[in-house]
This record gives C-alpha cells, sequence and structure tokens, in this order.
C-alpha cells in the first residue's frame, strides 16, 4: 500500500522538476529591457544603444530636452559629479552614461541595495565612445541610496 503512494510522490515531484526544467530557458533567455532618455542630437549614446542591443539588451528610447534629462536624472539619484549624457533603467536600477554591458549583466546578479551605475561624463573608449583599443582610464560607480559612490569596476587604458 505504501509502494503507490511513494510512486506518486515521486510522480509528482518529477513533474514539478520537469515543468522547472522547462520554464528555466525561457528564463534565462528573457532580455533586460533598458528604458533609456537621451538628448536626440547625441551620437555617442545611440552607439551606446546599438552596443547595448548587440549584448542581447532590449533598448526603448524616449528623446527628452536637456532640462527634462537633468531633471530626471536627479529625480533618479544620480547627483551633478555622477551625471553622464544619456539615463537608462533596468529592473529598477539606474544606469547614467555609457556602462559597459558586463557591468549591467553584473549589477543584476548581484543585486546590491543601490540606485544604480554609472560613467560619469563620456570617457573616451567607454562603450559607445571610440575604440576600446584606445580607451582612456575610467571607472564605473555604484551609486549607493544614500548618495556615496564607490568604484564598482575599473577599466585600465589601454
Amino acid at each position: 500500500m505504501t509502494t503507490p503512494i511513494l510512486g506518486r510522490r515521486l510522480f509528482l515531484a518529477g513533474l514539478g522538476a520537469s515543468g522547472i526544467a522547462l520554464a528555466s530557458p525561457a528564463l534565462a533567455t528573457a532580455k533586460p529591457r533598458v528604458e533609456v532618455l537621451k538628448d536626440p542630437n547625441c551620437g555617442c549614446c545611440g552607439a551606446w544603444i546599438d552596443i547595448m542591443q548587440r549584448e542581447g539588451f532590449e533598448m526603448e528610447v524616449q528623446n527628452a530636452s536637456w532640462e527634462t534629462l537633468s531633471h530626471y536624472k536627479a529625480t533618479k539619484g544620480v547627483s551633478e559629479e555622477m551625471a553622464s549624457c544619456h539615463t537608462g533603467l533596468v529592473e529598477g536600477y539606474v544606469i547614467e552614461g555609457h556602462v559597459p554591458p558586463t557591468d549591467i549583466r553584473r549589477l543584476l546578479a548581484e543585486r546590491p541595495d543601490a540606485v544604480g551605475l554609472s560613467v560619469p561624463g563620456m570617457p573616451f573608449g567607454s562603450p559607445g565612445m571610440g575604440p576600446e583599443s584606445e580607451r582612456e582610464a575610467y571607472s564605473v560607480f555604484l551609486i549607493r541610496k544614500d548618495g556615496t559612490t564607490e568604484v564598482f569596476n575599473h577599466y585600465a587604458a589601454a
């Protein structure tokens, strides 16, 4: 009498596990969606967006005046010191400027309690800002919710 119950339990457990296994590939292939606000005349923003798309991100782009963009940055917790030319939002995190896709993936994997990432200014050789083989040194900063920052990653000059 116990064998059918045990068999039924194993069957149900296996059925549940197979459902998870079937759902996992779909979850793994989902593209993170990045909503970007940018100046319509900025070519480097477009280059960064193209790189992000090639790297598997779904990009939704909206053009805005510099005044609107500046206000948006401030409301999202991006200080003037951390500002760059465009601002993105992915899974609740702010992506400010020319942040490399690998750093965004790391952010999404680690899920720190933070506002997001920033590459302040527009450093030459960052994604969308010229060839990486000629890049100047730059850092990607993690912006904490209290406004403090710390280096999340650093890229040496090439």
